[in-house]
């Protein structure tokens, strides 16, 4: 390794490995992802804004990267820790190598440490912040960096990730207008929704319910992002007041906005679910759905029971919700990622399903004249 680094954790553990990417120090809240493939994505999903992903499968870097999977338009992972990275990558696709784009975006990274360590620590103990650092530093100047450095949970980050104005996508005009709140949202699902056959309308995260409806969507789409739902209070009032007025379909942080707004609990999971093998289960069908997922939070399911909503996938690891449907009205949201990317395909007939739902309701009239959260 030609240049030192070193990874400091809050709680005083210190990796010594090698720099890789960007020369500097970051801090941030150290996570883990299984996936084997897909770092380009990864490092690209919004929803990692202000995180230290450590990748669990070894040799990351291999088949460099290529604009067609940026998910957004720069990588939003604060810092990459892996076992082993590739600089000279084998794969047509490739247009650069992974080591210049963390280069040209400004992502530190560090390589050598003992990953399966790591990734033990947090499965046990809980998600740490650290600090990553290329060069030579004093450790425990770094370890106290992280125990300074400001904790995701309370803070709102989708202000930093949203889109700053409204746009559309090259779409069919003829197709319904689904109007897409962004907190953070993906390309891809953003094509898997045009897929579907919908008009995409993207708005900022601050759009008020008043003026989606303006909009005359068919239906509206609450995306994923990073941060706490719920320091995100204005998106909650936004929901609450768009739930009877027209389909919604919410994914990750749109799912537990959702729940928020209807008056479910949340709580934060110990080390979250990351990575492209998540198994779910569907409630409905009672088939088992391998699933992409990211996030650090979970709805409560206990609290669902008396708000009007069923729960309609639950993960298969640890019990907790993964996805729910509304009794009356045309609404239903999961946690993990239907989009894969990357990922299986089990849950892609999730955007099919919502333009149905659309259809069935093209005023957005419940299944039955009920008020929300009735029996």
């Amino acid at each position: 390794m030609e240049r030192p680094a070193i990874l400091a954790l809050e709680d005083g553990t210190i990796y010594q490995g090698g720099a890789f990417g960007a020369q500097g120090s970051v801090a941030g809240e150290v996570v883990f992802n299984t996936s084997m493939t897909g770092y380009q994505e990864i490092l690209t999903d919004p929803s990692y804004h202000g995180q230290l992903v450590t990748m669990t499968y070894p040799h990351i870097g291999n088949y460099g990267v290529t604009q067609e999977d940026m998910e957004s338009r720069a990588p939003y992972v604060k810092g990459f820790i892996v076992r082993e990275f590739c600089r000279q990558p084998s794969n047509y696709r490739a247009q650069k190598t992974l080591e210049q784009f963390l280069i040209d975006y400004g992502v530190v990274g560090i390589e050598g440490i003992d990953t399966r360590a790591l990734v033990r620590k947090i499965r046990e103990g809980g998600v740490v912040k650290g600090v990553i650092a290329s060069g030579n530093h004093n450790p425990q100047e770094l370890v106290e960096q992280a125990r300074a450095h400001l904790d995701i949970d309370g803070r709102d980050i989708t202000p930093e990730v949203t889109t700053p104005a409204p746009y559309k996508l090259d779409n069919v005009k003829s197709a319904p207008r689904i109007v897409v709140m962004d907190f953070g949202i993906k390309t891809t699902m953003l094509q898997k929704m045009r897929a579907a056959g919908a008009e995409v309308l993207v708005v900022p995260a601050h759009t008020t319910a008043g003026e989606i409806l303006a909009l005359n969507p068919a239906g509206v789409m609450l995306s994923n992002g990073p941060g706490d739902p719920g320091a995100a209070t204005y998106a909650i009032a936004t929901v609450r007041q768009l739930v009877g007025q027209v389909p919604l379909y919410g994914i990750c942080l749109g799912h537990q906005l959702l729940g928020l707004a209807v008056g479910a609990k949340y709580f934060k999971l110990k080390f979250g679910h990351r990575g492209a093998n998540q198994p779910v289960k569907n409630l409905i069908t009672g088939r088992i759905e391998i699933t992409a997922q990211n996030h650090g939070y979970a709805v409560d399911l206990d609290s669902l029971e008396k708000l009007g909503f069923l729960p309609t996938h639950v993960n298969l690891n640890d019990g907790t919700l993964e996805g729910m449907a509304h009794r009356y009205h045309p609404i239903f949201s999961v946690q993990y990622h239907p989009e894969a990317s990357p990922g299986p395909h089990d849950a892609g007939y999730l955007f099919q399903q919502f333009m149905r739902t659309v259809q069935e309701h093209p005023n957005g009239e419940p299944v039955r004249p009920v008020a929300v959260g009735g029996r």
